[in-house]
């Protein structure tokens, strides 16, 4: 099997600006590093809550549903993971929409599932008939979608599924970043799952925290199969304060969507082909479509984007939205 690939980390000291994977530009909450400085030392000799039942509460709280509608998990991946587990198994048929988030293939093999692959429609548009026609158990998506950016609205999403018998997860890992969600959806439909994580969002992709918010059965047969302990204390402790502190959340979010609107603006006046995005990157075009070597030709100055050697997106740049600052040394550095 083909593995995950993950974007380029720098090394130890290395001084880079980096803009590949997606992270948030800004630290997490302060409340964050108080609630991690205050740990109680028992707590972590012993092992932790085996359900997260106090990060539970705390969401159940924020997104106005039940605690049993909660699954807690060691990223989104693990909550991803879980799912595979939970309701695919060998030779089962899991469908998606291509391009979008590349762990979705290398779950599926890792579990024995079949994979079917639709295109998207025009304006990345859901292929709802297309997917419906894979006869699969489960439809996964990002949205907004990675890599693209792009958004898919709740009325379309709805739409398939209440037409489809399996479930419909729809990965809202950028959804902090977007015009809406689909929580409610969530509250309303009993085969559709809401997936997030605190690495975007939140700025603590280094911590490895992610939740399911579905209707309680799906998550009492996904407690059957996750991992006993598969949150730490420290990252239950942390992502509770990071969630409960909106209005330092909400600041970062706006500021990412703020630099987002000019570096789009930016890239476009420079004759890039740039794809809206509600996400917190942008998928782009150069003009003469030498993604690879402007990939390298940043690198080289010490800037760091997404580069795709795939087809369909090996003419394009994936860029996450940094700092102001970044930004700046972005589009200074970039040729045209």
């Amino acid at each position: 099997m083909a593995p995950y690939v993950p974007g380029e980390q720098p090394g130890p000291g290395e001084q880079v600006v980096k803009l590949n994977t997606n992270e948030n530009p800004f630290p997490p909450s302060p409340r964050v590093l108080d609630a991690i400085r205050s740990i109680d030392p028992e707590s972590l000799r012993r092992y932790p809550n085996p359900r997260a039942d106090a990060f539970r509460q705390a969401a159940a709280r924020v997104h106005g549903v039940s605690p049993d509608m909660i699954l807690a998990g060691n990223g989104s991946d693990e909550i991803l993971a879980i799912v595979m587990r939970t309701f695919l198994g060998p030779g089962d048929v899991l469908a998606y929409p291509d391009p979008t988030y590349s762990l979705y293939p290398v779950l599926a093999a890792a579990g024995e599932n079949l994979v079917r692959t639709v295109a998207w429609e025009a304006d990345f548009e859901l292929p709802v008939a297309a997917l419906l026609a894979t006869s699969a158990r489960a439809v996964f998506f990002a949205n907004p979608n990675a890599p693209t950016g792009t958004l898919v609205r709740k009325a379309r999403i709805r739409e398939l599924a209440l037409a489809f018998d399996g479930l419909v997860l729809v990965d809202e890992a950028y959804v902090d970043f977007a015009d809406e969600d689909c929580l409610d959806l969530a509250r309303e439909l009993p085969n559709l799952m809401v997936c997030r994580t605190f690495s975007k969002g939140y700025g603590l992709a280094g911590l490895r925290f992610g939740y399911a918010v579905a209707a309680p059965a799906l998550v009492a047969e996904m407690m059957k199969v996750k991992d006993s302990y598969n949150c730490d204390a420290l990252a239950i402790r942390a992502a509770i304060a990071a969630l409960e502190d909106r209005t330092y959340a909400r600041e970062t979010w706006h500021a990412v969507r703020r630099e987002r609107t000019r570096l789009a603006g930016a890239l476009c006046k420079r004759g890039y082909d740039v794809i809206p995005s509600q996400a917190n990157f942008l998928l782009v075009r150069p003009p003469a479509g030498n993604a690879a070597e402007i990939y390298a030709a940043l690198k080289a100055r010490k800037i760091l984007v997404r580069f795709f050697d795939k087809p369909g997106l090996s003419d394009k740049l994936r860029i996450t939205i940094g700092t102001a600052e970044q930004i700046d040394a972005l589009l200074r550095a970039l040729p045209g």
